[in-house]
Parts: C-alpha cells; structure tokens; sequence
C-alpha cells in the first residue's frame, strides 16, 4: 500500500515553517537576500522558472525537496516507465509519454512493446495530412477540403482545440479547424453556418464511438452534409479517431479512416495521439513532430534530473506548499499570450480533474487539502477583470505568470508593452504599497493633506501574494510541447506527494449516470418516479405549455 506523505516527519517539519512564514513578507526576504532570483530561479532547455517571488526560504526549500523521497518519486517515475499499471482502480498503465518517445527503448504494456503501434499511428496521420493539404484528398465533388470540424468532448476537444490556438502563428494558410463539443445545438449550428457541406471535413473523436454528447452532434453534423450531398458523400467527408471500427463502419465511415488510439491514454493526456489529428491538420505534420519533440525533452528532464533541478516536481512543491501549508485555496493561471488564452481552461481539466479527489490509493482521505481550484484569463484583459481582487481582496491566491520573451505575431510596438505588464503585475502583487510609500508619493504629487488622509486606505496594497514566472523562448511547437508536458508531469508529481490515483475520473460518470436515467423522463418515455422534489419540479416546469 501506497505511503501518505502526511504522516511523515518532512510534513511536520514544513508546517512548522509554515507558522513561521505567516509572518514574513516577501519584500523583506528580497531586501535581506540580493542574490535571491538566482537561488529561486531554473533553467532547462530554453525555459526559465523565477519562483522567487514565492514565499519560501532555502530552508524550507530544503525541507519540501524532502517529499522526493517521501513520496518515493523515484519509484514511481520508473513504474510509470515501466507500464505498470498506476491507474490501479482501472487496471490501466499510463503511458502518454510513449505517444512522443523519440528514441529506440521498447516502451512495454503487459510485456508488449507499444511503439510499434504509436509508430503505425503516427505514419497514417502523416498520409492523411499530406493527401490533405496536397489536394490529394478531396471531397465528394472533388473540391479541395477548406474547413475541418472536429467533434469531440472533454479531452477529444479542449487539448487540441487550446493546442491549435496556441499555435496560430504556424497555421497552414488554406485551412481552418474548428471545433465542436458541447451538448448545445447552437455550438454545432453557428460552427455550420459559415461552411460549405462541399468543402468541409468532419473528425469524430470518440474512443469508444458511444460518447453522447459527440454522438449526437455527430448525427446532426452527417444530417447537414447527407442533405446537402447524399449518403455517398459521408465517407468523403467523415474520418474517425476511435477504436470501436464496427461503430465507425456503421456511421458510414471507411475504417480505414479510423484512427486508433489506447487505452493507456488518458483523455486529457492524448493531445499527442491522434487525438490530435485536428492541431496536426492545422499546423502540418512535421510541426507536430516538432510539438512531439518538445514534449519528449520534457519527459527525459522530469525522468532524468534530481529534485532541486526538477522543474515539473519544483512546480509541484510550490502548489504543496501554497495549498496545504499556507492555505491557498485558488491558484490563478494568467498567460500573457492571447495565443494561449484557452491554457487556464485546459488546465483546469489536467489538474483538477487528475488531482480534484477526497480518496487516496488506498481509498482514505489524503489528510489534506488537494487541487487547488484553478482558474484564469490571458493579460492583459485580466488586469482589467480580476486583478483587483489580487491585489486588494485580502485572500492569498498564487499566480502562474506565462509568457515568451519573442512575439509570435510581433507588431512592432505590443511585445514590449506585454512584457512590461507582466513584469509589473508580478512586482506589484509581491511589493505591494504601504500607508507610509503612499502617503510619500502623494505629498510628492503636492495632493492637499485632507485628501491624503481621505485616500490613503485605498490606495494600500498589501503584497506578499506569491507568483512564478514560466518565461518561453518563444510559442513555436517544441517550446510549447515542453510546456504542456511540463505540466502533465507536474501532475503525476502532485498526485505522487498526495498519494492520489491521477489518471481515473469518476466524478465524471455519475452526472452522466443520473442523464441517461432522465433523458426518457424528457422525452416522455417514461414515467417522473422516484424523483427528488427538486428534479421533480424542474422537469415538470419544463413540460408547461
């Protein structure tokens, strides 16, 4: 059975520094130590992490690199390697780190090498990119494929969906994706209102070709181009990433136009599958190769390098320390990049949904808080949205600042200004303002005492909010690859610290358990028993005529 790092002597040492950091402000941990950014700072591969402006000391740095042996990492890092099977409710291994290997190791599941399968894969969705912006593949008609529209939900929508937008500066220029997934008619109809049936190309993510929500826009979308074209053109106009090919054949799709996937991959974690065939039609195959590249240098750093120079497990300590020590219930992830500007949604998916759960491996409360709820926009709009609650709301919300020293669509005069308020939040939210600087400032701009005296409460700024600061090289596929991966290895260290079981979401199913049980209620197939007052009420004010 799986140990709690709760219960160890590093987790009564670190509270311990906890009562004592309540106490300390961060401007005066950077005006006793000059040389503090390099001692809280990393460097890997391009990729800068100043977590400075944390609240820690070296001591209590110190103390957390401890949980790399409490949590056993090096143990787990090397079963999660192996294939074992971590997801122990499911029975599964996890193995998306496969989906980018680049190298020869075999990477074994119940003895068996996968990569000869990821290979596979990978080399059908070359083809189909190529046949595809070459003209090769065409449809029905025989025009060239304009539009693209995947159909998915949950991890078969939001990574590639976030992945193609933070890559928009790498489109192929004749071809548009989009993206479909809620339940809601209106996303699927506003997305078919401005294509042509003769030049659109529909994707339907699913693994077991059964999910509801994709089924049904799948359905409708098939309905809109049979109308427009005929039942001939659907296998033209449809392909498939699923394993159920007798569903995919049934559709009316060409199995051979099924893209597999296993699994051992895990929704959120199979952007790098053929998941994400979508990000991989929008910026060209040998781009995502590149995305696939970064990630894999990712994976050999988080696998390779100790815990003080670990950036994924370094990450992972500051929301420990952050969430369970200093009692951080939010963590804001604020990207300076439109570019990136659906990160804080996919993250909320990857964190919160690996890691948002109150029973440990061995089915017992972990003993402390988990996941910090996480949330976020792209600066600078946040700045004019919820900074003020940073800044003067009086609640301890850690920051994630995100941004790449190179402009990926560089107009002259924006990268610079980007930068400057990134920086300057980050500053702001650590320093803050006192009564007294204030009161300096304002006799300085010759402000009469009677509106100082009047003023000054508001125009305190507390500080002392801990933020990181990821700075990229620049948003170019590897970059970005290393970015994500980052993350998801951030994850599973988390996950480790907590004794959780990362990659199982039951969360999910019950609320679609109690859907299906209603829909024939809906629908008027069956009876209102059984029901809560509430449900009972609702359903029957939606019946009024």
């Amino acid at each position: 059975m799986s140990a709690s790092s709760v219960a160890s002597k590093t987790w009564q040492t670190l509270a311990t520094h906890a009562e004592r950091a309540r106490d300390v402000h961060l401007r005066d941990l950077f005006a006793s130590d000059p040389q503090r950014f390099s001692r809280f700072s990393l460097e890997h591969n391009g990729l800068l992490l100043d977590y400075s402006k944390q609240r820690l000391t070296a001591e209590t740095l110190g103390a957390l690199q401890g949980l790399w042996w409490v949590a056993d990492m090096p143990g787990w890092i090397n079963r999660l390697r192996a294939g074992e099977a971590i997801n122990h409710t499911e029975g599964r291994a996890v193995l998306h780190h496969a989906l980018r290997h680049q190298g020869t190791r075999p990477i074994l599941q119940n003895g068996l090498d996968v990569m000869p399968q990821v290979h596979a894969v990978l080399e059908q969705m070359r083809r189909f990119c190529n046949a595809l912006h070459s003209g090769e593949w065409r449809g029905a008609t025989g025009e060239q494929v304009l539009d693209v529209v995947n159909i998915g939900i949950g991890g078969s929508d939001l990574g590639p969906k976030m992945a193609t937008q933070a890559l928009a500066a790498h489109h192929i220029p004749h071809l548009k994706v989009h993206y479909v997934s809620n339940l809601d008619g209106a996303h699927l109809a506003t997305t078919l209102a401005g294509l042509s049936p003769r030049t659109t190309l529909f994707v339907i993510a699913s693994k077991t070709f059964t999910t509801q929500e994709t089924m049904q826009n799948a359905a409708s979308a098939r309905r809109w181009l049979v109308d427009a074209l005929g039942e001939a053109a659907v296998r033209r106009h449809f392909v498939a990433v699923s394993t159920n090919l007798s569903g995919v054949a049934k559709f009316g799709i060409d199995p051979d136009h099924a893209f597999a996937f296993w699994d051992w991959v895990g929704g959120r974690f199979s952007v790098w599958s053929a998941i994400g065939l979508p990000l991989a039609l929008a910026i060209g195959f040998e781009n995502f190769q590149r995305f696939l590249a970064g990630a894999a240098a990712m994976d050999a750093h988080f696998f390779e390098a100790p815990a003080e120079r670990n950036l994924p497990f370094v990450l992972a300590l500051l929301d420990v320390w952050n969430t369970d020590f200093l009692g951080a219930e939010t963590r804001a992830c604020l990207p300076y990049s439109q570019s990136l500007e659906l990160l804080p949604r996919y993250l909320q998916q990857l964190e919160m949904e690996s890691n948002g759960k109150r029973a440990d491996r061995n089915g017992q409360d972990p003993g402390c808080p988990t996941s910090p709820i996480l949330w976020g926009e792209a600066g600078t709009n946040g700045q004019h949205a919820f900074y003020q609650l940073l800044h003067q709301g009086g609640r301890l919300i850690p920051s994630d600042f995100i941004v790449s020293r190179e402009a990926d669509f560089p107009l002259p005069g924006h990268h610079e200004k980007l930068l400057a308020n990134c920086f300057a939040q980050a500053e702001a939210l650590m320093h803050g303002k006192t009564a007294e600087e204030v009161r300096a400032e304002m006799e300085a701009a010759h402000v009469p005492s009677t509106v100082i005296d009047r003023l000054l409460p508001y125009k305190v700024f507390p500080g002392n909010q801990p933020s990181t600061t990821l700075l990229l090289p620049r948003l170019d596929p590897y970059n970005f690859g290393q970015l994500i991966a980052l993350f998801e290895h951030k994850v599973f260290a988390l996950g480790m610290i907590w004794n959780l079981n990362s990659y199982d979401q039951w969360g999910v199913e019950y609320g679609k358990q109690l859907a299906n049980r209603l829909l024939p209620i809906i629908e008027g197939r069956a009876p209102a028993d059984g029901l809560d007052s509430s449900t009972a009420g609702l359903l029957a004010y939606c019946r009024r005529t």
